[in-house]
């Protein structure tokens, strides 16, 4: 039921019914019914036994012991799959636009269903970029749409990869306090990267993790929240990173740009736009080896003039 002092509108209330009624998929929540009577709104979708990922895994609450490196795992997949599917498999496609932990929830498995899509926006055919009002949670938008309104798949994308970064870190990127961190995630994660010391980066009690393999999640996260839209990469690469044992040319690999407020951008170094594009290589278990291609984006660079 959406607060009394809300300032989500009908508009938003219907769209997040629109957005919900005809869209199915195993990692999307599923609208059951909903209400509007005088000044109360609310929406009842199937329920949700372990709540969110930001309630059980980033407050100050004793971790589940479920929550091992293996559901961690699951649940980026699983999200990742959920918005690849928004992106690439609907008609007209969806950008989400609040991706962030409160808004993934957990069944009684822990298995993850994005909710929450009153800021969903459909995107008519063919057309790739919307100039629109910015809206969002600080510290998961991407630079291009807070500070332009320029929004894309790739805005998703920028917000999937902070959430991969807490899930894998046990931190907020909101609550830096909370965690006794004196800089913000991203720029943690980078230096980290630089220094070649990313499993600092990694929860201290995910014991049954493999190195090889959380530190590709970790850098798959790096990818996505890359300064230039150009440089991330879709959805369903993203999936593919994630599900399949890959190589990643960390070579062309750019800093992060993220937002502090709407007023402080915080820049990485210029990265070349002519820079080689083959950024991953995919080996599969039987030591083949198949390339994947990023298509470039019509746009050359986001920095405002």
């Amino acid at each position: 039921m959406l607060a009394g002092d809300s300032r989500q509108g009908t508009k938003q209330f219907l769209t997040e019914i629109d957005g919900l009624t005809n869209v199915v998929h195993a990692n999307l929540i599923q609208l059951i019914g909903c209400c509007v009577h005088d000044k109360s709104r609310m929406l009842v979708h199937e329920y949700m036994e372990n709540n969110s990922v930001d309630h059980v895994l980033l407050s100050r609450k004793r971790i589940p012991s479920k929550l091992n490196w293996g559901t961690r795992a699951s649940i980026c997949i699983g999200t990742a799959k959920g918005l690849s599917f928004l992106h690439e498999e609907l008609d007209p496609p969806i950008v989400h636009r609040d991706i962030k932990a409160c808004n993934i929830l957990l069944d009684q498995n822990y298995a993850p269903k994005i909710g929450d899509f009153g800021l969903a926006m459909f995107f008519p055919d063919n057309i790739t970029r919307i100039s629109t009002g910015v809206s969002g949670t600080t510290g998961y938008l991407a630079p291009e749409y807070a500070l332009n309104g320029k929004l894309t798949k790739k805005a998703d994308v920028y917000s999937f990869g902070v959430l991969l970064l807490e899930i894998v870190s046990r931190r907020s990127i909101s609550r830096i306090g909370l965690f006794k961190m004196d800089e913000d995630l991203l720029d943690w994660a980078w230096k980290l990267f630089k220094e070649g010391t990313l499993m600092e980066l990694v929860d201290p009690i995910l014991t049954d993790c493999k190195e090889e393999e959380v530190l590709r999640f970790i850098k798959v996260a790096l990818f996505c929240t890359q300064r230039y839209i150009q440089r991330r990469p879709t959805m369903p690469q993203v999936v593919e990173m994630l599900s399949r044992l890959v190589w990643l040319n960390e070579k062309v690999l750019t800093p992060p740009g993220f937002i502090e407020d709407p007023h402080h951008f915080k820049r990485g170094h210029e990265a070349s736009l002519n820079a080689p594009r083959d950024w991953i290589n995919e080996h599969s278990l039987m030591d083949s080896t198949v390339p994947v291609s990023i298509a470039t984006a019509t746009f050359s660079d986001l920095s405002p003039r």
